[in-house]
């Protein structure tokens, strides 16, 4: 398949730009794959989509601040550095604006030159090695000077607001490491989590989302794309809760598109989830066989996107995209602060 076969036209106002006041309050699209059918629903009524015997798989991972704006050590002209990923303690993989114009040994400060950051190669690749430098904890440092990473369709002329540093993450966030939220979970309240552990069960896996959940599709030819790896962690109680309900005949209903490639790359071929830290380097395409996940619950993606492939992988692509043009004209708000649908 073509990349572009994976288009569709999107109206810009239906891009979110802020969330609803109600996280629950998104409307919600919910999709029979078997009959190739939908209605037009609310995340409020998601509990009644439920059985007894299912569980509903999250993904905990935590944003981080990984913006960073400040000036360079020599000219003051300023720099933009969007932490990308850790590969030990202070050095980074990292996307830097103006990246041309720093070369190997260059150095930025930030926050009143509490932190500096040390080009670490020359300009070129499109992710940059960087080594941080500053006095006590780099997290602590990040939380006060680093902005929330919020992408970049989402445009507003006063920038990041306070409001997103609680909103732009769920609310069972945990594990810090994430450089974009896990957006299907942002429509979750203590009120509706409440509801799904008196039907199903909950369960928590940690992806810590990367660069290649967002990283665009550079190939004509959807079977050439690779998605960039990132680091998932599954517990012994998680992937046997899990087992067990695929065993007893229950339903695996996913929270989102990085739950789902932490659950497919840790499943062996019986399809039973093996516990432990791993790398997920899997690229779901139309024609994987999915073995874990029964249920989807995702936001809607953008056009020629490798998450957008998954899910048409998942439900149908022809049935996506026919779901995507309904959703279209009934006006879903779109993307990160969006909608959501429910794929059964």
């Amino acid at each position: 398949m073509k990349i572009a076969d994976f288009d569709y036209e999107l109206p810009a106002g239906l891009i979110a730009q802020t969330p609803l006041e109600e996280r629950d309050a998104s409307r919600m699209l919910v999709l029979d794959r078997r009959n190739e059918t939908w209605v037009d629903s609310g995340f409020r009524e998601f509990t009644r989509y439920l059985r007894t015997n299912d569980v509903v798989v999250v993904n905990n991972s935590r944003v981080i601040p990984a913006r960073l704006i400040g000036r360079r050590e020599e000219s003051g002209g300023q720099v933009e550095i969007f932490l990308v990923r850790e590969l030990e303690a202070g050095l980074w993989e990292t996307m830097v604006r103006p990246g041309g114009r720093l070369k190997k040994g260059a150095r930025a400060v930030f926050g009143d030159v509490r932190l500096i950051a040390e080009l670490l190669d020359e300009p070129g690749p499109e992710l940059r090695h960087v080594r941080f430098h500053c006095e006590g904890s780099f997290h602590d440092t990040l939380a006060e000077i680093g902005s929330t990473p919020l992408p970049p369709y989402i445009k507003r002329p006063s920038g990041v607001s306070s409001e997103d540093r609680e909103r732009y993450q769920t609310i069972y966030s945990k594990e810090r490491g994430a450089i974009a939220a896990p957006t299907a979970g942002l429509h979750f309240t203590p009120e509706v989590l409440e509801e799904v552990a008196q039907i199903a069960s909950l369960a928590e896996v940690t992806l810590h989302v990367g660069y290649g959940t967002f990283e665009p599709v550079r190939v004509d030819d959807v079977a050439q794309h690779s998605v960039s790896s990132e680091r998932y962690e599954i517990s012994e109680t998680v992937a046997q809760k899990i087992n067990e309900t695929r065993a007893n005949g229950g339903r695996v209903v996913v929270v989102g598109t990085t739950t789902m490639r932490a659950l497919e790359s840790a499943a062996n071929n019986r399809g039973e989830v093996v516990a432990g830290r791993g790398v997920a380097s899997l690229t779901i395409k139309p024609g994987y066989r999915f073995r874990v996940a029964d249920a989807l619950l995702t936001n809607f993606h953008l056009p020629r996107s490798s998450l957008l492939i998954l899910v048409s992988a998942f439900a149908g692509h022809k049935f996506i995209l026919r779901a995507y043009q309904h959703a279209v004209a009934e006006r879903y708000r779109f993307y990160s602060y969006g909608d959501c649908m429910l794929i059964l």
